[in-house]
């Protein structure tokens, strides 16, 4: 890797936005958390781009560059939206899927659903498992096997899947495939390949009722993570015990969190469901 800056870093946060360092570029983006004021008006003007409707700026940023969150890294570009195919807050998530693989000194195949540009595929093996990562993304998967190769994993063991993802899961089960931890991140709404819809209000609970029947018989954990603002981590959470009553462990949930250098500020930035057996 060169030598370059790779750090990511929530720099400020303030009406409505959140000014954020992902290496050598500084991004100016919309966050609706944000409802306090910024802490150094004057640190903003050093923004690389900002996006309002659209990206402004990007002819100074390069179409692909690298950042380095966790001890994982990643491809990062500016997407149509306001999106750069990172979510640093993440970095929660990554640590307990690594820390529950290494500890268990045993082979671990994970099922990544709604994989996106695979951080949680990378956890998973930057900790020696085996991942099966399905998403309805023929641009995302790429995006994921391009961070894949970035890592230099030696022979990482994955497999991409291009597909709906509830189709997939009923088709694993019809299968006899089994996995000792499934990781999901459901969006709100979104379409598969084939157009198939999908509507987290109708269908989480379908999906976890279904996804637990992967689980092998020495299961490791559930992780569920979300971005749906109108839904408690608690909601989640709740859906998730539903489906697990009966096999022991235990379920908590969280807000995924990002602290900002100015002013040591704690931006909240998602929230997940776990269960651990």
């Amino acid at each position: 890797m060169e030598n370059i800056d790779l750090t990511y870093e929530l720099i400020d946060s303030g009406e409505g936005r959140k000014l954020e360092r992902f290496g050598e570029v500084v991004l100016d983006r919309p966050d609706p958390q944000v409802i306090w004021n910024k802490s150094n008006k004057e640190i903003w003007s050093d923004a690389t781009a900002h996006f309002d409707s659209s990206w402004h700026g990007r002819n100074k940023v390069p179409k692909d560059w690298k950042v380095k969150i966790s001890n994982l890294l990643f491809h990062v570009k500016l997407s149509t939206f306001k999106h750069v195919g990172v979510f640093p807050e993440q970095a929660q998530n990554w640590n307990l899927i690594q820390n529950l693989i290494s500890k268990s000194q045993r082979k671990v195949r994970v099922l990544n659903l709604f994989g996106y540009t695979g951080g949680a595929t990378l956890a998973v093996l930057h900790a020696g498992g085996e991942v099966c990562h399905v998403d309805g993304s023929k641009t995302a998967i790429e995006w994921a096997k391009a961070n894949v190769a970035l890592n230099e994993f030696t022979e990482p063991k994955v497999r991409f899947m291009l597909d709906d993802v509830l189709s997939f899961v009923r088709r694993e089960i019809r299968r006899g495939n089994t996995y000792e931890m499934i990781i999901m991140d459901p969006p709100v709404s979104g379409h598969g390949p084939k157009g198939e819809v999908w509507k987290i209000e109708r269908d989480l609970a379908i999906l976890l009722t279904e996804s637990v029947k992967l689980l092998s018989g020495a299961p490791l954990a559930i992780v569920v993570n979300g971005y749906a603002s109108t839904f408690s981590a608690i909601s989640y959470a709740q859906a998730l015990r539903d489906v697990v009553k009966g096999m022991g462990g235990t379920v908590t949930h969280q807000e995924l969190c990002i602290t900002q250098t100015e002013g040591n500020r704690v931006l909240p930035a998602g929230i997940s469901a776990h269960f651990v057996a």
